[in-house]
Parts: structure tokens; C-alpha cells; sequence
């Protein structure tokens, strides 16, 4: 079964037409037929989420452990400035 914690409160098991709980491999192949790669989906879902939340709070809605949700709020806070500067750059040499 699949159980969602959101703020605290557990929410149902995802079930699909019978009624009976999905498991996370048959979500996954789901949503992979339709198109949707589900380690993308669920990075950048995490990104969004630590780029708005404190480190402690992502920790206890996800249930993660704390320093992985440090390293999360990192990645997403990130400055990318010196990345794109070199991008420009590189795009700048090509162009020559």
C-alpha cells in the first residue's frame, strides 16, 4: 500500500478502479505507459519543495532523515549563476 503523510495527517491508500490499494511498482509502470518518468517527477517535486521549506520541516512532512533533507534544501537553493556564466561562455566560443 501506498501511504501518503502530509502535514502530520495520513491520508487513504491510492487505489485505482476495484478498490484495492496500488503498489508502488504498479504506479510506477502506470505512469511510465503514460509517458511520465517517475524519478524525474519525484526530484523535481522534491526540489520544489525544499526551495519553499526549511530543512526540518521537510524532513518530518517527507520522512526523510534530516540530513538528507539538508542536502535537499542545498541543492535547491543553490546559485547557479557561476554555472550559467560558464554556459555563456562555452556558448559564446561555439559561436566563433
Amino acid at each position: 500500500m501506498i501511504f501518503t503523510k502530509c502535514f502530520g495527517h495520513r491520508l487513504t491508500a491510492l487505489t485505482l478502479d476495484g478498490g484495492m490499494p496500488i503498489s508502488t511498482h504498479g504506479m510506477t509502470q502506470k505512469l511510465g505507459r503514460h509517458g511520465i518518468p517517475v524519478r524525474t517527477a519525484r526530484n523535481a517535486a522534491l526540489a520544489a519543495l525544499a526551495a519553499d521549506l526549511p530543512s526540518p520541516i521537510l524532513a518530518d512532512v517527507t520522512g526523510m532523515h534530516r540530513h538528507t533533507a539538508l542536502r535537499w534544501v542545498a541543492y535547491a537553493r543553490r546559485d547557479w549563476a557561476e554555472y550559467l556564466a560558464a554556459r555563456t561562455e562555452d556558448q559564446q566560443k561555439n559561436r566563433r
